[in-house]
């Protein structure tokens, strides 16, 4: 429908059956099912889903650190994967997605520098459409050849080379996930999965900088806009800071039924091993009026064992 002029559709791969029980494997191929683009797994992580739209039968309502009635969630282990995306549609998705990249802080001493490794996403189970292809080279991101080779005697036919082996070993504690965060307030779904990036020192104190990454989905046939963003954060040190602006990175997203879900980083740091994020993103609709959807609680953890910084791409 909104196929530029000139343009065709062309085969990319034949569909298979999306697994209901089991993980796929390192190079797998596969379509985003909210964000429509090619990319290829990478490695699976085992993470712990905490939902609050799923409430424990026995739940009741207390007052937490995150200051407003919560319910006490369990987590329930579900399967993300770490996937490359497909350079060519990164253009087609930019409007919804950062075209998600991985940084990492800089292995010198500015504290303040970070890098980013761009088209490496964490996707999770249920957003996979897999497929099938006879190209042997599927994927195009600069990391694909580095990372898999086309092996036709295996299924899938792409396996990972050492170097990506070696790369998923030497950069694991800045790569893992660990938690992902749930909550859906009037249709509207956030999800948080934050990450520990490590830590620096500045001025004779130490700073640890964590990256999250935050997915809005619009559950609702309603066109709604993010107007504002509203965070508080509390470290461990004592300090609860405030943080109110326009929009996310920049941007004031429209939520609607062909485009429902907006994806984007943002990175925090504190000056103590560990602390809260929550908070509200107040919404818009068509007549004018406003609503405010809660940002679920979640946790700043630094590694226990802190490891060298991350090699990047060094080889």
């Amino acid at each position: 429908r909104n196929r530029p002029e000139g343009k065709v559709l062309e085969t990319v791969g034949v569909f298979e059956a999306p697994k209901q029980h089991g993980k796929y494997e390192t190079g797998q191929l596969f379509l985003h099912s909210v964000f429509g683009y090619r990319g290829i797994v990478l490695f699976p992580w085992q993470a712990r889903l905490y939902d609050r739209d799923v409430a424990s039968p026995a739940t009741e309502k207390n007052e937490n650190v995150a200051g407003h009635g919560s319910k006490e969630v369990k987590g329930k282990t579900h399967t993300y994967y770490q996937v490359l995306i497909d350079a060519r549609d990164c253009p087609h998705i930019s409007q919804r997605s950062q075209t998600e990249a991985v940084t990492f802080l800089a292995n010198h001493d500015d504290s303040r520098a970070l890098y980013a490794i761009p088209g490496l996403d964490y996707v999770s189970h249920e957003d996979i459409l897999p497929y099938s292809s006879t190209d042997q080279v599927p994927i195009q991101h600069e990391l694909f050849e580095r990372f898999l080779m086309y092996d036709q005697t295996k299924v899938p036919p792409f396996v990972a080379r050492d170097t990506l082996c070696a790369w998923q070993e030497k950069n694991h504690p800045w790569l893992e996930l660990s938690d992902v965060h749930r909550e859906t307030t009037e249709n509207i779904r956030v999800t948080v999965i934050p990450f520990y990036m490590g830590m620096r020192e500045a001025q004779n104190s130490h700073v640890y900088w964590w990256r999250y990454c935050i997915r809005l989905e619009n559950l609702d046939s309603e066109v709604v806009q993010l107007r504002e963003r509203h965070w508080r954060i509390f470290s461990l040190s004592g300090t609860l800071e405030t943080v109110r602006g326009r929009g996310v990175v920049g941007r004031e997203p429209v939520l609607s039924k062909e485009q429902p879900a907006f994806q984007y980083s943002s990175h925090v740091s504190l000056q103590a091993s560990s602390g809260h994020m929550w908070g509200t993103f107040r919404f818009e609709r068509p007549d004018g009026s406003h609503f405010d959807v809660r940002i679920p609680p979640f946790s700043l953890e630094s590694n226990k064992d802190e490891k060298t910084p991350p090699s990047g791409l060094h080889w």
